[in-house]
């Protein structure tokens, strides 16, 4: 696509965002190669895993065979994020009743099936019944200077994203004023394996959900969740914090330091894969 053509001119940083969803047929490259072959008695969403359709932040360079699955966002009316978990349902599979966390989210199936990859299937956290408010939790270890004054289990409010169309990082990488991103946990009460989720506010994504239902239904004033888990070696990427990101084209993208991938957060697809059989 040409530089005509974008959503935003090249100058400004900004990448045209994806509406349209990847049909199943094109996606053999990331990942959904052999799904045709896996057992149809293969135990439903929520305990065993198999083919998953997940709508993700786009996989755009390096190893990793797809993209970071979205997190459905609402905020509260006090200002407060927090992720959205599926409903509750139980359902018998090969006589044995499952509970599964799915539910209708505009036009897209959301469930926990997205996030059972890299060992997070066996996360307590991803237990349809865990008990959790959702709230995204400030990350202790957060590398954002911005965040050094939250404490660990300090919720995220909008207005700490007020100056989302001016912020960029200390180091100047990149553009200032793509996005304000944010550090955080997700429904890890009591465990010793935090869900990593990064939270941000962009502009982009207030644009593009006025015409895109799954991002009116996912997002809210411009605010975007995803688990920042990479899809290669379930390394923890970074937004601005590696200072090789440049190199690999990534200054305003999301990018795992450790094999180099690079994703990019305005840029939703779906991505077909098999998720993998959740642990009692």
């Amino acid at each position: 696509m040409s530089a005509d053509e974008d959503k935003y001119p090249a100058e400004s940083g900004r990448r045209r965002f994806v509406k349209g969803v990847v049909g199943g047929a094109a996606l053999a490259g990331v990942g959904a190669t052999g799904a045709v072959s896996i057992n149809t008695l293969t135990t439903s969403s929520g305990a065993g895993g198999g083919p998953v359709e997940a709508m993700v932040i786009e996989r755009t360079g390096g190893p990793a065979p797809r993209g970071m699955p979205q997190i459905p966002i609402e905020i509260d009316g006090d200002g407060f994020i927090k992720g959205i978990w599926p409903e509750i349902d139980t359902e018998t599979v090969e006589g044995v009743e499952v509970e599964i966390a799915r539910q209708d989210i505009g036009d897209v199936t959301y469930s926990q099936e997205w996030f059972q990859y890299c060992g997070l299937e066996s996360n307590n956290g991803l237990d349809p019944s865990h008990e959790s408010d959702n709230y995204f939790l400030t990350d202790p270890g957060a590398d954002y200077e911005w965040q050094a004054d939250k404490s660990e289990g300090d919720r995220f409010n909008i207005s700490e994203f007020d100056d989302y169309t001016e912020w960029n990082v200390a180091s100047g990488m990149g553009d200032a004023g793509v996005g304000k991103p944010a550090q955080a946990i997700w429904r890890s009460e009591d465990s010793q394996n935090p869900l990593p989720v990064m939270i941000m506010r962009a502009e982009a994504i207030e644009e593009a959900a006025q015409d895109n239902e799954w991002l009116q239904a996912s997002t809210d004033q411009g605010v975007i969740a995803w688990l920042n888990k990479c899809t290669h070696f379930c390394c923890v990427p970074s937004y601005k914090t590696a200072g090789d990101a440049p190199k690999y084209d990534a200054a305003n993208d999301v990018y795992c330091q450790c094999h180099q991938s690079v994703y990019d957060p305005f840029s939703i697809v779906s991505s077909l894969y098999i998720s993998r059989p959740r642990t009692e």
